[in-house]
């Protein structure tokens, strides 16, 4: 299949982003372009409000979106338990605040079908 970043080579954010998520714990080519396309985008929003640290943006949304596919225990396989507990500390803030960058992620993760059933249960939506 014909892909436009083939022909162009991945943009410089796109390759922070992709080995923020191998050190997460998920292979890149897990994550469509899309869902990375679009946390790029909701960490561009973010750096216009003033909030902004480089590419750390791109490995806190990388971790974030790796917790919610792989879940609690998988996240521990690839990443120490201090930085699954501030994790789990982000999600918790995001679920209660219902309007931040991290909770658009992970509603990102919920509706691209990319997150995992332990972390889904855990989401209230009106949907529901």
């Amino acid at each position: 299949m014909f892909n436009l970043f083939d022909l162009f080579g991945s943009s410089a954010a796109i390759k922070v982003l992709d080995q923020a998520l191998r050190e997460a714990g998920v292979h890149p080519l897990l994550v469509p372009e899309a869902v990375k396309l679009t946390v790029l985008k909701i960490e561009k929003k973010h750096r216009e409000t003033g909030v902004t640290t480089g590419d750390a943006d791109q490995v806190d949304a990388a971790e974030l979106l790796a917790y919610c596919m792989l879940g609690r225990a998988q996240f521990l396989e690839s990443n120490d338990p201090d930085a699954a507990d501030r994790v789990e500390e982000r999600f918790e803030a995001a679920m209660t605040a219902g309007d931040s960058r991290d909770a658009k992620i992970i509603l990102l993760a919920l509706h691209s079908g990319l997150i995992s059933p332990e972390i889904a249960d855990r989401i209230e939506t009106d949907d529901r």
